[in-house]
């Protein structure tokens, strides 16, 4: 059987996918603490711009507008009832967004943006069946692949993989978010997970790919040595979308200042640890995709 279209395809060269959508929305009119997700319904064409935006600068795969697209996270902003329309209609924006260009559209699934019992408040059937049926509608929507993002507790990334699993997702990535360490030269997630320790239990737990997005005071040279621990512990393919450089806040706003020329600097470390999808998160733009791109098809064309 050959393998997933995703799958070949890496192993042939490096994608390029996209990067923030969070600060592209709020730049496009959407409110503080509004539901960015429900866009993909409500306003539509705002989320086609954006992601066309990405494609222009060259992106291979665009990830769907549903970070916070699950059920319990939905319920906070009285869209609960919408989750199906909502994570089908991002697979069909993210599609029309290509256009007449190949590319690969990624169903993401965020946390659910609490803990499960007995340390938080919600019992684990809660979360896999919001999981579940998240994971079912972007695979009805088309989706090439589903990424589960953000993660920092290997159980909920345990449940999430399952649910993609279940729903017949084609390539299942898990993707952490590490914090650099102040006391020492190494990353753990906000869980304590160490990327060995997650790269081994991705392996264990179904996943095709090892990634990892966000993160505190992790730049692309960090990334790069995440990648290359990630490698060495579980062999998997490795995705990487750093953070634009580190928020800070002016005049009650969350500012990304990393340029694109800054941010894109580390981009060939990251591709000498083997990185076989590289983007953006927080606060990166189509300008820092394109700086992306153009080094990229410079190493291309060297070889």
């Amino acid at each position: 059987m050959s393998p997933p279209r995703l799958l070949a395809a890496i192993a042939e060269k490096v994608l390029l996918a996209d990067g923030a959508m969070g600060t592209q929305l709020q730049r496009a009119g959407l409110e503080p603490g509004g539901c960015g997700e429900a866009w993909n319904l409500d306003h539509p064409e705002r989320v086609l711009a954006i992601q066309r935006g990405y494609v222009a600068a060259g992106s291979d795969c665009l990830l769907t507008n549903t970070f916070g697209a699950s059920r319990i996270m939905l319920e906070r902003y009285g869209e609960a009832e919408r989750v199906e329309e909502i994570n089908r209609a991002a697979g069909s924006l993210a599609r029309a967004a290509f256009g007449d260009r190949p590319g690969f559209v990624i169903g993401d699934i965020g946390p659910f943006g609490g803990l499960l019992e007995p340390y938080g408040e919600l019992p684990r059937e809660r979360v896999e069946a919001s999981f579940r049926e998240q994971a079912r509608a972007l695979v009805a929507g088309g989706v090439d692949a589903i990424i589960i993002e953000t993660q920092t507790a290997l159980e909920e990334l345990e449940i999430a993989i399952a649910a993609a699993r279940e729903a017949g997702a084609a390539v299942v990535i898990g993707s952490l978010a590490f914090d650099r360490m102040l006391d020492e030269e190494d990353v753990r997630t906000m869980m304590g997970v160490s990327p060995e320790d997650a790269a081994e239990f991705l392996a264990r737990a179904g996943a095709d790919i090892a990634a990892l997005n966000c993160g505190t005071g992790i730049d692309l040279t960090m990334a790069a040595d995440i990648a290359r621990r990630y490698h060495g512990a579980s062999g998997l393919p490795v995705m990487a979308q750093p953070n634009a450089g580190q928020p800070v806040l002016e005049r009650g706003e969350v500012i990304y200042h990393e340029t694109p020329e800054q941010m894109s600097a580390g981009l060939p470390a990251l591709l000498d640890a083997g990185a076989r999808i590289v983007g953006g998160c927080c606060g990166s733009t189509p300008d820092h995709i394109r700086a992306f791109r153009s080094i990229l098809d410079a190493r291309t064309a060297r070889r």
